[in-house]
């Protein structure tokens, strides 16, 4: 082909993934390539979103929307305007089973800044995200029975809903007005309406996807595969055989839980709330000693020291079982430390015994044997918290008798680009 045909033959479009995540917001921008796809740029940044309501309670756990909006509009507005203005079609996912409210019409109002139109939160209330934990077990057991193989949980905006009709003494009956309609993957819920940081207007908006099921999608090519994600929280998946039905009803006590996935196929998945945020929690709770100690240390200093205290300690006997945050089918098993001995109480001790135990909690729930019955040959590793963490990937190769392979482009928002690639 002569350079003047190349150089004259249209730029290629791209695919805008994002994912508004527990703790952060990510964008990546896909691009098309004779083999597949490449990951062109991306971008990350934290939210800080966390925040508190007099009617949630201690339990609460909910998130100012406004600092997410925000620090999505920071990660677009990074990304090159010349790659964005090729943008087609946009795939969207975000942390599951929360929920939030808006005013009809009034969801959200566009405001000029410097890289032209971008959009706010107007009249919404805070995210009520899945880490939620107001709805108790008795108050659970109060509702009706889901017609799901999935189990009602706190943190379940269904759940939340029922919550609050009950705090303001409305009358009961769940408004099924306010749920969305679902549709299939890929498909397209809308049009952008006008041009965003470079993005044109009429770029194709795909319906809101999973972070989970997005995140397992940018990696897994081969049924034998399992997938470990450790960031906020963990999981640990493997695929079901074609033409796979889970259970008409749900099992409560059941580890495991059968998501959708793709073409109607399912997974396997032990979805732990005890992830990177048990190590988040140690080091909040290392930083108030020292506090009280009258000492100030940047948290970012503590996570270093304690990673590189643990890393020198491989024969910690100490035991940590770390559900600070209960499990969905074991909410009253709390965390507890076991095998506490004199020779073992040193930071490096300590963090070491974390780390194994977040590992050996998944490995209870979803468990070795189980991976073996169903041919997995290799553990595919991925989110922040493993990424960041040498201990925490020492403990992944040592109780799991698989070879691990870690992925750079192993998320959330590399899986909605790819959905929507693949099916514009």
């Amino acid at each position: 082909m002569a350079a003047s045909e190349a150089a004259g033959r249209p730029a290629p479009t791209c695919v805008l993934g994002i994912d508004l995540g527990t703790t952060s917001v990510k964008a990546a921008l896909l691009t098309g390539a004779e083999k597949g796809q490449v990951v062109a740029e991306s971008c990350s940044r934290e939210t800080q979103a966390h925040t508190s309501s007099l009617e949630a309670g201690p339990q609460g756990m909910e998130q100012n929307v406004w600092r997410i909006v925000r620090a999505l509009n920071e990660c677009l507005a990074a990304l090159p305007q010349q790659q964005l203005q090729r943008v087609s079609h946009i795939g969207v996912s975000g942390q599951m089973h929360g929920i939030l409210f808006w005013k009809k019409d009034k969801g959200c109002k566009w405001t000029e800044c410097s890289t032209g139109p971008t959009f706010e939160p107007e009249e919404v209330s805070h995210l009520i995200t899945w880490q939620d934990g107001r709805c108790s077990p008795t108050f659970l057991s109060s509702l009706p029975l889901p017609q799901s193989h999935i189990s009602l949980a706190t943190g379940f905006g269904c759940a939340t809903v029922y919550w609050y009709l009950k705090k303001r003494l409305k009358k009961s009956g769940f408004p099924v007005h306010l749920l969305p309609e679902v549709g299939d993957p890929g498909s397209i819920a809308g049009r952008t309406i006008c041009a965003w940081h470079g993005i044109p207007r009429g770029a194709k908006v795909g319906i809101a996807l999973g972070d989970f099921q997005c995140s397992v999608y940018s990696c897994l090519t081969e049924r034998t595969d399992a997938v470990l994600n450790i960031s906020t929280s963990a999981q640990l998946t493997i695929s079901m055989p074609p033409g796979f039905q889970p259970p008409e009803t749900p099992d409560p006590s059941s580890a495991v839980t059968y998501f959708p996935y793709f073409n109607g196929d399912y997974l396997a998945v032990a979805a732990s709330l005890n992830g990177g945020n048990v190590l988040a929690t140690f080091v909040d709770m290392v930083a108030r000693w020292t506090e009280e100690l009258g000492f100030q240390v940047e948290k970012s200093a503590i996570y270093m020291k304690i990673i590189k205290a643990a890393l020198a300690q491989n024969d910690s006997k100490l035991s940590v079982h770390p559900t600070i945050f209960g499990e969905r089918h074991v909410p009253e098993r709390l965390a507890s430390v076991t095998n506490i001995a004199f020779s073992d109480l040193s930071l490096g001790h300590i963090t070491r015994a974390v780390c194994r135990g977040i590992i050996e909690n998944l490995c209870s729930m979803l468990p070795v044997e189980r991976l073996m019955e169903t041919g997995v040959r290799r553990i595919l590793g991925s989110g922040s918290a493993l990424a960041r963490n040498e201990v925490l990937r020492q403990e992944v190769e040592r109780i799991f008798p698989f070879p691990v392979v870690y992925g750079k482009d192993v998320d959330a928002a590399v899986g909605a680009a790819m959905v929507m690639f693949h099916r514009k």
